[in-house]
């Protein structure tokens, strides 16, 4: 799986890569089809603390899952995104699992 990520203006330390690699390594172990995946680590100019922002594409045969969030930490972002990506990861999946069971009915 190939994962590429974008930070335009800073670079990222490599904590933060690792901690990123790791949340994404735990999606492929929910769902096996993914193939690969974009980020992009942002920061806002903006006066409000919560200026990094972080969205994840995940390439996966048939749809892509696309996640945002925006936090006062990257950790924080990456996180809020993992999270719904796992939730659209289930929906998929039973929406699927729903799909087979129909169509195996008839």
């Amino acid at each position: 799986m190939i994962i590429t990520i974008e930070s335009p203006g800073f670079s990222p330390r490599q904590k933060l890569l690792k901690f990123l690699q790791a949340k994404i390594t735990k999606l492929t172990g929910i769902c096996g089809e993914i193939i690969g995946g974009e980020v992009c680590l942002r920061l806002e100019n903006s006066a409000i603390v919560e200026n990094k922002t972080c969205r994840i594409r995940l390439f996966i045969p048939g749809n892509d899952l696309l996640a945002t969030a925006r936090a006062g930490k990257f950790e924080t972002a990456i996180a809020q995104v993992i999270r719904i990506l796992k939730l659209q990861i289930s929906k998929r999946k039973t929406k699927k699992a729903g799909c087979q069971k129909k169509y195996r009915n008839n």
